[in-house]
C-alpha cells in the first residue's frame, strides 16, 4: 500500500518561511515523479509545484522564485521549501506521486495524494 504523508505546515506571517515534506512508501519513489498541489477554501485544487525522477523542477508562476521542491531518494522524502509566504498562499497543501518518472501539472496525471498539511499565513 503506498502511503505518503505530509508534514510541516503551521501559522506563519507573511514574509516567513516553512518547509513542507512529504514521507512515502509503498513504491519504489525515486522512479518517480513527485509534486505539490494546494486547495484554498472555496477554490479549486491547483498545481504548484513538480520534480521529475532526475530532479527536473517545475512551478506554477504563482509561486516562481519563492518556493523549491526537492527530494531525497535516500529517505523517500519530497520538500517544499516556502519563502517569503504571502497570505493568498494560505490552503491545505497536499502531496501528489505522480504516474511516470516525468514531471506533471494536472490532477489525472497523479496516482497517489497524501491527506494534506495546512498553512495558514497571516497579513
Amino acid at each position: 500500500q503506498v502511503q505518503l504523508v505530509e508534514s510541516g505546515g503551521g501559522l506563519v506571517q507573511a514574509g516567513d518561511s516553512l518547509r513542507l515534506s512529504c514521507a512515502t512508501s509503498g513504491r519504489a519513489f525515486s522512479g518517480y515523479a513527485m509534486g505539490w498541489f494546494r486547495q484554498a477554501p472555496g477554490k479549486e485544487r491547483e498545481f504548484v509545484a513538480t520534480i521529475s525522477w532526475n530532479s527536473i523542477t517545475y512551478y506554477a508562476d504563482s509561486v516562481k522564485g519563492r518556493f523549491t521542491i526537492s527530494r531525497d531518494n535516500a529517505k523517500n522524502t519530497v520538500y517544499l521549501q516556502m519563502n517569503s509566504l504571502k497570505p493568498e498562499d494560505t490552503a491545505v497543501y497536499c502531496c501528489a506521486a505522480g504516474r511516470s518518472a516525468l514531471i506533471f501539472r494536472r490532477t489525472n496525471e497523479v496516482d497517489y495524494w497524501g491527506q494534506g498539511t495546512q498553512v495558514t499565513v497571516s497579513s
